[in-house]
């Protein structure tokens, strides 16, 4: 059974929502990137997307665009993503890893080659911003006969497609809270009740929900409405302010603890 099903199920039993906290790997090194996976795993995450650093982010905001420029430099690919979650596989994570990439970094790699690491480094999920579900067929089947969710995105605005898009998806459905780019926000979408309402009508997997959520407030309003809440900018943000004290070995731990404070609170 996929490691995302069973923490859903799980956590369904206990009446819980998923955390699903986002981080860009290897910002600002892949040390950090696996030390910060074990704080969020103490922290209460159910869920970790490991984002693939991308030259050309069209759906992020600029927190996580500074994220993937500092990753870049660093040289990190979408190999080296995947093996990060290997890596915190052999360090003890016992969390589901989705792998949120853009089309090109996989078309790169082909396809062939990118389920093979797929399977060797034990992800469980997909997530493509940039390939519609109406071109994601061939993605969809080799993901299929993996036994690897591909995971896709619902807007506000997709209207006729949220029927289409809800009922072939596998893993859970990922809704998006707010029209633009990922970032921190004060408001959302204002018919967004009634749009989890839609997706849910046709859905029969669980729902998640992200772009914009912040604080413990936001986590604990929609976890009311949806089976799991994505945290991103906000989490790559305290990563950001935490880096001078990543950098210091006398200070390391300071700096991962102020991080699992934050996605503890989120947790609440």
């Amino acid at each position: 059974m996929n490691r995302i099903d069973e923490t859903f199920a799980s956590l369904k039993q206990q009446h819980k929502t998923a955390l699903i906290p986002y981080l860009t790997v290897g910002d600002p090194d892949v040390k950090s990137t696996l030390d910060i996976i074990h704080e969020l795993e103490l922290a209460g995450a159910d869920i970790i997307e490991l984002g693939v650093p991308y030259s050309d982010p069209l759906a992020d905001g600029p927190v996580i665009q500074r994220a993937s420029e500092r990753a870049l430099k660093s040289k990190v690919t979408i190999r080296t993503c995947m093996e990060t979650a290997r890596l915190a596989r052999d360090r003890g994570s016992k969390l589901p890893f989705i792998l949120f990439t853009y089309y090109n970094p996989v078309l790169q790699t082909g396809l062939d080659t990118f389920f093979e690491e797929v399977l060797k480094n034990d992800i469980s999920g997909l997530i493509i911003p940039d390939l519609p579900v109406e071109e994601s067929e061939e993605i969809r089947s080799r993901a299929h006969a993996a036994g690897v969710h591909l995971i896709p995105l619902v807007a506000p605005t997709s209207h006729e497609r949220i029927a289409s898009i809800a009922s072939e998806a596998t893993g859970f459905v990922y809704c998006v809270s707010s029209l633009g780019v990922t970032g921190e926000r004060s408001d959302f979408y204002s018919g967004i009740e009634s749009f989890l309402e839609t997706v849910k009508q046709y859905s029969h997997v669980p729902i998640a929900i992200g772009f914009g959520i912040s604080s413990g407030e936001q986590v604990a309003r929609f976890s009311k409405i949806c089976d799991g809440v994505v945290v991103g900018s906000a989490i790559v943000r305290q990563i950001e302010s935490n880096i001078p004290l990543l950098e210091k070995e006398e200070t390391r731990q300071q700096g991962l603890l102020q991080i699992r404070e934050f996605v503890a609170q989120l947790k609440g």
